[in-house]
């Protein structure tokens, strides 16, 4: 078997297709926005102003406090299943107890054991009431699809736009329904 040199990989990565299907994406401009699917404009709500209108990638219904920050979180090593509390002492929300709460989260960082750890916490009842984060996120989708197969609950998930998602910031409490709408309470 012959491989190429590193020399020779760079230059291919530097060709025009040289990673076809890998990284590409429409450019923010050209991206397009669909209503019927649960896409928003980017123009953030203010709270009391409507609902915030999302795509739910796992349907569910939940109330309670938000807790809201710009930074993604890692469930593996940052979030505690026995007790709910953030762990990672790097993050804004270490020390806060995500247990039974509106977790808005721009994104997990890390790998699939994020889906390992959340399903721990939904079993213990120790997860929060549902995720709301700025567009799909598969780990967070895949361990409430994985714990409504097993446990018989799931904390919904639902994408918002990165505007609709900006304006939780100055929403203390939420309802999420099944249909992918957020009110503030």
């Amino acid at each position: 078997m012959v491989h190429a040199g590193p020399a020779r990989a760079r230059r291919r990565l530097r060709e025009p297709g040289g990673l076809r299907g890998i990284g590409r994406r429409r450019p923010r401009h050209a991206r397009r926005r669909r209503v019927d699917r649960g896409a928003v404009s980017d123009a953030p709500a203010a709270p009391g102003s409507g609902p915030l209108t999302g795509r739910a990638l796992v349907a569910g219904a939940a109330e309670g406090a938000v807790l809201y920050s710009s930074e993604p979180l890692s469930f593996w090593g940052g979030y505690d299943a026995k007790t709910g509390e953030i762990i990672d002492r790097r993050h804004p929300l270490a020390g806060r107890t995500g247990a039974g709460r509106i977790m808005a989260i721009p994104a997990t960082r890390g790998s699939s054991t994020t889906t390992a750890v959340l399903l721990e916490a939904i079993r213990r009842g120790t997860a929060p009431a549902a995720f709301l984060t700025r567009g799909p996120d598969t780990f967070l989708a895949l361990a409430a699809i994985v714990a409504a197969q097993l446990y018989n609950r799931a904390p919904p998930v639902v994408a918002l736009s990165a505007g609709d998602f900006d304006a939780l910031r100055r929403i203390p409490r939420a309802r999420v329904e099944a249909t992918g709408t957020v009110l503030a309470r």
